[in-house]
């Protein structure tokens, strides 16, 4: 399952996909990325291609869908946590709002759909 959502996520336009450390962090956009799985790990990215990320499926214990208040907006992601609940990836779903800081409601339907098809909180 976790493959099936990882690839639902690099369908829709506008994800930035964030790994994190206390060391670096990587950024790499969504739109028009490959995925695939070669025994334990998922490519997201043309490895030939100027950037792409290896994720260790076994590590990935659970994921979560989360809406988080912010003093102008709210910010809508998925979270991916490994055995200790720690992040190893985020999925968040940018340019949710117009100009005027209105909500669009055709990318609230998108993360709604998608939250309804895996349910809020998922193990894997």
């Amino acid at each position: 399952m976790l493959l099936e959502l990882l690839s639902d996520l690099v369908k829709i336009d506008n994800i930035l996909l964030i790994i994190r450390n206390d060391g670096a962090i990587s950024e790499v956009r969504s739109n028009s990325l490959s995925i695939r799985q070669k025994e334990k790990w998922i490519t997201i990215g043309d490895n030939d291609g100027p950037a792409h990320m290896h994720i260790d499926s076994e590590l990935i214990k659970s994921a979560e869908f989360v809406q988080e208040e912010k003093p102008e907006r709210t910010s809508f992601s998925v979270r991916f946590f490994d055995k200790n609940n720690e992040r190893v990836l985020a999925a968040f779903f940018t340019k949710m709002y117009d100009e005027s800081k209105t909500l669009i409601s055709e990318r609230k339907k998108v993360y709604d759909e998608l939250n309804q098809k895996y349910s809020s909180k998922i193990k894997f």
